[in-house]
């Protein structure tokens, strides 16, 4: 039981250690979640619930996999090599060519004019949501651009200032 628990441990790890350095994976995290939370609004099956979760899951999969191809490169080749280039395009083309799938099936999904007007009509009478959602839209931003480590040395930053 504790090699389970040690295994889940350092695969716990690496996903943080790819969320604090690279924004895609961050990006992606952040659309998973408005998938999730504006979909709640739709009146989605199963199967669609399903293949959205599979879907984004997918993505953030290969995202994980490209980051582990680009240092793996990084590591056994300290020079600009262009075979190393390619492999490194052709990595971030899979996650690419399934990301364009996960949009277009989202598309799909939540192009329903009827559901984005009363999404907006919620927003629109519920002013604490809209400012709840006004706030996770500036906070996604924040740790998509910045990342946790940078957000995380900000804020110490300014919690020293003011002690002085």
């Amino acid at each position: 039981m504790k090699k389970q628990i040690k295994s889940f441990k350092s695969a716990f790890k690496g996903f943080c250690s790819a969320v604090k350095s690279e924004s895609h994976m961050r990006f992606h995290l952040v659309a998973t979640f408005y998938v999730f939370a504006f979909g709640c609004f739709y009146d989605f099956s199963a199967e669609k619930w399903a293949l959205l979760a599979v879907l984004c899951s997918f993505v953030i999969v290969l995202e994980l996999v490209n980051t582990c191809v680009e240092r793996l490169c990084d590591l056994l080749c300290d020079r600009y090599d262009f075979s190393v280039k390619i492999i490194k395009d052709i990595a971030a083309a899979a996650v690419l060519a399934v990301s364009f799938s996960a949009v277009f099936t989202a598309v799909l999904f939540f192009l329903n004019f009827e559901v984005i007007g009363k999404i907006f009509l919620y927003f629109a009478n519920n002013p604490v949501m809209l400012g709840l959602l006004i706030l996770s839209a500036v906070i996604s931003a924040v740790f998509v651009c910045a990342g946790p480590v940078k957000v995380k040395n900000a804020i110490l930053s300014i919690k020293r200032k003011d002690k002085h």
